[in-house]
């Protein structure tokens, strides 16, 4: 699922990006493959730091930033976690940038409340930091917030399951992100305000870390405790690809109803085959290509980025629901991760 970047042709430009223990940096010059835009030393210097380098949707928030740097006459640096969770190797990739002298960092952080202290220290050095996809706690920790409205984006998908269901008692099925993370507390508590739910109508919960194998694993895991679920929430398609997986082998994958939370292309192909009813779109390129603009404003004028911007969502299925506002899978493919 992942995508492959382009490795730099100069050896020299190879040798110069050597990686620090925990997460490597790359900022070397126009033409790395590796997540630079860069267009000379005299450049406004930005920092990304996502989750994972493999996901898909921090490689789309990557491109962004890519081509919004290029577009902006930035000189980009990224770094990313080991694994989902990586909060020492996004401390350390803050430390690194700051002394490499970025004039700010775009971070979709790990662990919300433990990376605040390297956030605030970057701060009081004059580095604008603006969180993407994933606030911080406290939020105000960051100059700013890029994001999709995670609280709405599983309401969306919440109120069309219910819809679906058609008055059919709910046994609910919920693949969980990990304990204490934002973004997955939110979805959570989205998807059951919008089903008019709460946590006693789920019959299984099951953190996923967002990944599809462990997703597959949940999924059978709850079938043995509950067999009869009709109802799967899971926090992003990786999640939900596995569970398919899991119902399929069981041959329950036609009498389940699957909904998630992401709209990438994967995932939305996804729902145009049938394995997923229906998922909220969101658009985390937009959000990368905000956090640099704001970053090279910020270097041009002094003018900071402040408070929350959302980013976007949009309910994606080729099953409409009446009474709740849908687009199809081919505005979702024409629009995955924009």
């Amino acid at each position: 699922m992942s995508r492959i970047s382009r490795l730099p042709s100069p050896l020299l430009r190879a040798a110069a990006c050597t990686g620090v223990a925990a997460l490597a940096l790359t900022a070397c010059g126009s033409g790395s493959g590796s997540g630079t835009a860069s267009t000379g030393s005299g450049s406004v210097k930005v920092g990304l730091i996502t989750k994972t380098d493999t996901n898909p949707f921090f490689v789309k928030m990557k491109e962004g930033a890519e081509k919004a740097a290029k577009e902006n006459g930035a000189q980009l640096s990224t770094a990313a976690g080991k694994f989902d969770g990586d909060n020492a190797g996004q401390v350390t990739a803050i430390e690194n940038m700051v002394a490499a002298g970025v004039k700010g960092i775009l971070i979709t952080p790990s662990d919300s409340k433990a990376i605040v202290p390297a956030i605030q220290k970057a701060r009081a050095k004059g580095v604008v930091v603006i969180a993407l996809d994933t606030p911080t706690e406290p939020e105000s920790a960051v100059d700013a917030l890029f994001a999709t409205d995670n609280l709405k984006a599983g309401q969306l998908i919440g109120e069309y399951a219910k819809a679906a269901m058609k008055g059919k008692t709910a046994k609910i099925a919920a693949l969980d992100l990990a304990p204490g993370v934002s973004v997955g507390v939110q979805r959570h508590n989205g998807f059951l305000k919008g089903f008019g739910a709460t946590d006693k109508d789920v019959v299984c919960a099951q953190d996923t870390g967002g990944d599809q194998a462990k997703g597959q694993t949940a999924m059978e895991n709850c079938l043995q405790k509950a067999p009869g679920i009709n109802v799967v929430y899971t926090i992003n398609e990786p999640a939900a690809l596995g569970a398919y997986t899991a119902l399929k082998a069981k041959g329950r994958e036609k009498d389940v109803l699957i909904v998630s939370v992401d709209g990438g292309c994967t995932g939305t192909q996804a729902v145009k085959d049938g394995k997923i009813a229906a998922t909220s779109q969101q658009y985390p390129l937009k959000m990368a290509a905000e956090g640099v603009k704001a970053v090279v404003t910020y270097a041009k004028d002094g003018k900071k980025a402040s408070g929350y911007t959302d980013t976007g969502v949009t309910l994606i299925t080729d099953k409409a629901q009446d009474g709740v506002t849908s687009k199809d899978t081919a505005y979702g493919l024409d629009n995955c991760w924009g």
